[in-house]
């Protein structure tokens, strides 16, 4: 089978899930012998280029002529059974979809995220759940300043939407949508998406248990608990700086970069039991996670298949997560981990002090934490989930 993957990439050494699933789903139908043709762009673009430059791409983000272009000349020369996007903002524009549609392709989208609800992608106003935008009227989003806390780009971003929404191109221009989890399928539905559309796969990762050995590092403690990701709002961080105040006798260590990367430091330096260890890179950061006791996971949106998630299950990690998101149906009480409520501070506190006292039961949850990697999350039945619905089309 002939596969045209396309992606809008971050920026240079994000560390972003759906650049990770790009990248591995990629490569899992090349080792099963299809043919792959990627065609991606990468935000630091928008970040090389001249002022002149710049206003091209802003203006192209609701419809970029060059992409549609380089897609429609793919497309023709190619002729690839199905057309797979995973994330088309900003840079490439919904353009890419009318090509590959007008060529009579197939065309699969996997939604790593909620922008087909939420413009901004986080279903976040501030720091609250909002999925207001659902019913199109995108220039609420003004008042609020919802992407980036600027007005006029949110008014940039709400215009390009409103524009697809008239066009249902969204609606009309994807053949089958991958949903992550049940509670984007609830959200889509809600919003008049086609259920017959709608079919849910999680992610995978490869086995990180298989030959993966815990390494110690220099000035932390034997025993500690792991939060690793994006230092950022919706990732909860903030939460976990309230818990851990909380938990002055537990050692806590992080790894990982982001806008609130200097804030967390400065926190982390006036606290003797939190190590901050920065960018680390993947391989050993997972020997460290491997050698915690269990994950935190404080997000305050909706993970779509969270990686962090899977990769912790993977190497036998238990987890205490928000109750939001992919986490409803990752993780079963006392089983494999523990859900607390959305920001509940004391609830996270009482629950990690409760599992940091009991190794044993670590030692359990995450026996049946690498269990249900094994029946969710393997690369082989990910490819015959990702295949079957490829065929579904054709």
């Amino acid at each position: 089978m002939k596969i045209l993957a396309i992606h809008n990439f971050h920026r240079k050494g994000s560390a972003s899930g759906d650049d990770q699933v790009f990248k591995s789903e990629t490569a899992l139908l090349e080792s099963h012998g299809h043919h792959v043709i990627r065609y991606s762009v990468t935000n630091d673009e928008f970040d090389n280029s001249n002022i002149f430059g710049k206003i091209a791409k802003i203006l192209g983000m609701t419809w970029s002529f060059k992409n549609y272009n380089e897609v429609m000349k793919l497309v023709k020369v190619e002729q690839p059974d199905v057309v797979h996007v995973h994330t088309f903002f900003p840079l490439l524009s919904p353009s890419i979809l009318y090509a590959a549609k007008r060529s009579g392709t197939k065309v699969v989208a996997t939604l790593h995220d909620t922008r087909f609800v939420c413009p901004c992608a986080t279903s976040l106003r501030g720091t609250e759940l909002c999925n207001l935008c659902g019913d199109g009227h995108y220039l609420r989003m003004c008042k609020y300043g919802c992407f980036k806390g600027s007005r006029v780009q949110s008014l940039l971003v709400a215009l390009n939407f409103k524009y697809h929404r008239i066009r249902k191109t969204f609606y009309k221009q994807i053949d089958k949508y991958i949903c992550l989890n049940e509670n984007q399928m609830k959200l889509l539905r809600e919003i008049g998406f086609d259920s017959d559309k709608l079919i849910k796969k999680y992610n995978f990762v490869p086995d990180a248990e298989a030959n993966l050995k815990t390494q110690k590092v220099t000035g932390i403690p034997d025993r500690y608990v792991v939060f690793y990701g994006r230092i950022g709002e919706e990732k909860g961080i903030r939460v976990l700086m309230k818990v851990w105040e909380q938990l002055p006798d537990i050692p806590l260590v992080v790894m990982g970069g982001g806008p609130l990367e200097i804030e967390f430091r400065e926190w982390a330096e006036q606290h003797d039991n939190v190590f901050f260890l920065g960018y680390t890179q993947h391989d050993k950061c997972l020997t460290i996670v491997k050698g915690g006791e269990f994950v935190v996971f404080p997000s305050i949106w909706y993970e779509g298949c969270s990686m962090v998630e899977i990769e912790s299950e993977s190497l036998g990690n238990a987890l205490i997560a928000t109750d939001l998101g992919f986490s409803v149906e990752a993780i079963e009480n006392g089983y494999n981990g523990y859900k607390v409520k959305l920001g509940d501070v004391n609830g996270f506190a009482a629950q990690i002090r409760q599992l940091w006292l009991n190794p044993d039961e670590c030692q359990r949850m995450g026996q049946n934490a690498r269990t249900d990697y094994e029946e969710k999350y393997m690369p082989e039945d990910n490819y015959r989930q990702l295949i079957s619905i490829y065929e579904s089309l054709r």
